[in-house]
C-alpha cells in the first residue's frame, strides 16, 4: 500500500549502541528506522528520504521507502523479508498468534544462512530472533541486550538472498531444520504443521511482492510428518481419579490450593479451557440452589506475556475461541459443580472486575500457578506406575476427560460440540480414540447381517452360546430385500418372507439383529489410565 503522509523526525543517538545513529519517520502513521554508525551517514540517509518525499515519490507503508529506494527484490535477504512479514502482521493479530510467529520464524531464519563461521550459537540466534527481531513492539521501543545486537548483526550479514529461495536444496535445508528443535531432537508433527503454515505464509507475501512468480513450496517433495490429532486415552483421567486428583488439591497447596479447586473443576464438568475459567465472572454463572445450573461464557484471558500484548500485559482478554466477538456459548454445569462454584464464592468472593478466579495479589491467575499445583497434585494422588505415564499431566486434560466423558455417555456429538466450542468434525477427529464401548454392538450387528455359515447349526459364527432375551432391531429395509434376492455365492434366489418355526436370527427369515441387552456391551466411561 502506497501513501503519500510522510513524517520525518530528527536524527536521533543512542549511546552504547553498535550504530548509534537512527533516522526514524512515519508513512500513513507507521514508524519506520533505520540505524547507522556514524551521523555523516544517516543524514546522507534522511536527506534521501526527504527529496523523495519533495519529489512527491509515494512511500510504501510495509517497507516505508520511496519507489526510487525500493532497490532490486534480488537484493533483499530472506532475514529482512521474514522481519518485513512479521511487522506487517502484527498489528491486528492476537498476542499468542504473535509469539507463535516469531517462534516458527525464529526456527526457519536460524538456519538459513550462507555459512556458519563466527556463529553465536543456535540458542542466542534462536531467542535474538523470536524475542527481538520478530518483535515489532520490543524492538521500537527497547535496546536489545550486547549479546542480542551482535547475534543479529551476524545474521544480518550471513542471512541468504530471499531469491535463493527458488532452488529445492534450500528449501529441503529450510524443512530439515524447522523438523529439529533446539536440543536436536525431532519437533513434534503439530509443531513441525504450525511451523511450515508460517513458513508458506511469509513464501506467499513474496509472491505477493512480485519476487516469486509463484510459491516455491509447491514445486518440492518433502513427506511432513504424520499429524496425531486424536487425544490419547491414556491421557484422560477417569472419574474417580479426577475427583481424587480436584480433591488433593487444596492440601497439596494450602495457600492458592482451596481457590483452585473450583478452578479445576470447571475444567472437568463444564469442559472450559483454561484460558475461558480464568476469565470467568459471577454475572456469567446461573447458580441455583438445587439442580443443575448454567455457565454463560463471553470471553477467554489466554497468557501470551508482557512483550507480546499491546498494553504490557501479562494476559489478553479477549472473545472466545473461533467465534465472533460479542458472541456469548452457554454451557450446562452439573449439580456437583454448582455446589462448588457456591462454596467458592461464599469462601472467596470475587475479584474487583467480578472474575471468579484470581491471584493472591488479585490479578489474573498465570498459567504456571496451575500447573505447578497440578504437579504437585499427581505426585500425591496416583501411583508410580501412572505417574510414568501421560495420565492428566497437563490441567487441559481434565477438558478432555469432559468432553470424552459426555461422549461416551450417549450425547449427541452436536450437542458436544456446541458446549465445547469445537466444530463436529473437529470433536470427533479428535476425541475418536477416546470413545469405548460400541464394537460389540457392531460386531452382532454385521454379524447378523452377514447370517450363518451352511452346515452351522447357530444363529452366528463360532458362538455356540445362547442368546439373552431383549428388544431386536431390524436390518434397513433395503438391505433387507437385497439379502432376499442375492445368495452369498451371488446367484439369485428366493427367501420365505416368514421365518420358519425354530429359526433364530441368522438362521433364514428376515435377519434380524440383536441388540445388547443392557448389562452387555456396555460404553466404557473412560480409559482406565
Amino acid at each position: 500500500m502506497k501513501s503519500y503522509q510522510v513524517r520525518f523526525w530528527s536524527i536521533k543517538k543512542v549511546k552504547n549502541r553498535r550504530r548509534p545513529y537512527g533516522v526514524r519517520w512515519l508513512v500513513d502513521g507507521y514508524e519506520t528506522s533505520e540505524w547507522f554508525t556514524t551521523r555523516t551517514l544517516a543524514d546522507n540517509y534522511r536527506s534521501q528520504l526527504m527529496q523523495a518525499a519533495q519529489r512527491g515519490e509515494a512511500f510504501d507503508t510495509e517497507t516505508g521507502l520511496p519507489e526510487s529506494m525500493s532497490g532490486a527484490k534480488d537484493s533483499v535477504s530472506w532475514y529482512e523479508h521474514a522481519r518485513a512479514y512479521a511487522a506487517a502482521n502484527w498489528r491486528g493479530s492476537a498476542a499468542k498468534t504473535r509469539a507463535t510467529v516469531a517462534d516458527c520464524l525464529a526456527s526457519v531464519t536460524r538456519g538459513l544462512v550462507v555459512d556458519e563461521r563466527g556463529t553465536p550459537g543456535a540458542e542466542v540466534l534462536h531467542r535474538a530472533l523470536a524475542a527481538w527481531a520478530f518483535n515489532r513492539q520490543r524492538m521500537e521501543k527497547a535496546t536489545p541486550p550486547e549479546e542480542i545486537t551482535a547475534a543479529l548483526a551476524w545474521l544480518a550479514k550471513k542471512s541468504i538472498p530471499l531469491a535463493d529461495l527458488e532452488s529445492p536444496e534450500v528449501l529441503r535445508r529450510a524443512l530439515d531444520g524447522m523438523a529439529v528443535n533446539l536440543d536436536g531432537k525431532k519437533a513434534a508433527a503439530k509443531t513441525f504443521k504450525r511451523r511450515r503454515s508460517v513458513f508458506r505464509s511469509c513464501l506467499d507475501r513474496a509472491v505477493e511482492q512480485k519476487a516469486f512468480p509463484a510459491n516455491p513450496l509447491d514445486g518440492v517433495r518433502w513427506d511432513p510428518p504424520k499429524t496425531v490429532e486424536q487425544v490419547d486415552p491414556v491421557q484422560v483421567p477417569n472419574p474417580d481419579q479426577a475427583r481424587a486428583l480436584m480433591a488433593a488439591v487444596p492440601a497439596m497447596a494450602p495457600r492458592v490450593g482451596r481457590h483452585l479447586l473450583a478452578f479445576f473443576a470447571c475444567l472437568y464438568f463444564a469442559g472450559l479451557r483454561p484460558s475461558e475459567a480464568v476469565d470467568l465472572k459471577l454475572g456469567d454463572c446461573e447458580l441455583p440452589a438445587t439442580g443443575w445450573g448454567r455457565l454463560l461464557l463471553g470471553g477467554s484471558s489466554p497468557a501470551a506475556g508482557k512483550q507480546w500484548t499491546d498494553d504490557g500485559r501479562f494476559h489478553q482478554p479477549r472473545g472466545l475461541k473461533s467465534r465472533a466477538e460479542g458472541v456469548k456459548r452457554p454451557v450446562p454445569a452439573a449439580p456437583e459443580l454448582v455446589a462448588i462454584l457456591r462454596t467458592h464464592v461464599e469462601r472467596f468472593g470475587t475479584a474487583e472486575d467480578g472474575r471468579l478466579f484470581r491471584s493472591q495479589q488479585g490479578n489474573r491467575l498465570a498459567p504456571v500457578s496451575y500447573e505447578n499445583v497440578r504437579w504437585r497434585d499427581r505426585q500425591h494422588v496416583l501411583t508410580p506406575a501412572q505417574l510414568a505415564t501421560p495420565l492428566a499431566r497437563r490441567p487441559y486434560d481434565l477438558r478432555h476427560a469432559c468432553l470424552s466423558l459426555w461422549l461416551n455417555s450417549g450425547v449427541p456429538a452436536v450437542n458436544v460440540a456446541a458446549r465445547a466450542g469445537h466444530s463436529v468434525a473437529m470433536l470427533q477427529s479428535t476425541y475418536a480414540h477416546c470413545i469405548d464401548g460400541d464394537d460389540e454392538i457392531m460386531n452382532r450387528r454385521i454379524d447378523a447381517a452377514l447370517g450363518a455359515p451352511s452346515g452351522s447349526p447357530h444363529g452366528t459364527r463360532g458362538t455356540d452360546r445362547p442368546r439373552a432375551e431383549h428388544p431386536r432391531a431390524r436390518v434397513p429395509r433395503l438391505f433387507r430385500e437385497y439379502r432376499r434376492t442375492t445368495a452369498h455365492s451371488g446367484s439369485p434366489r428366493r427367501i420365505p418372507d416368514g421365518p420358519s418355526e425354530g429359526s433364530g436370527p441368522g438362521q433364514g427369515g428376515a435377519g434380524e439383529v440383536d441388540e445388547p441387552s443392557p448389562g452387555e456391551g456396555a460404553r466404557c466411561l473412560h480409559s482406565t489410565g
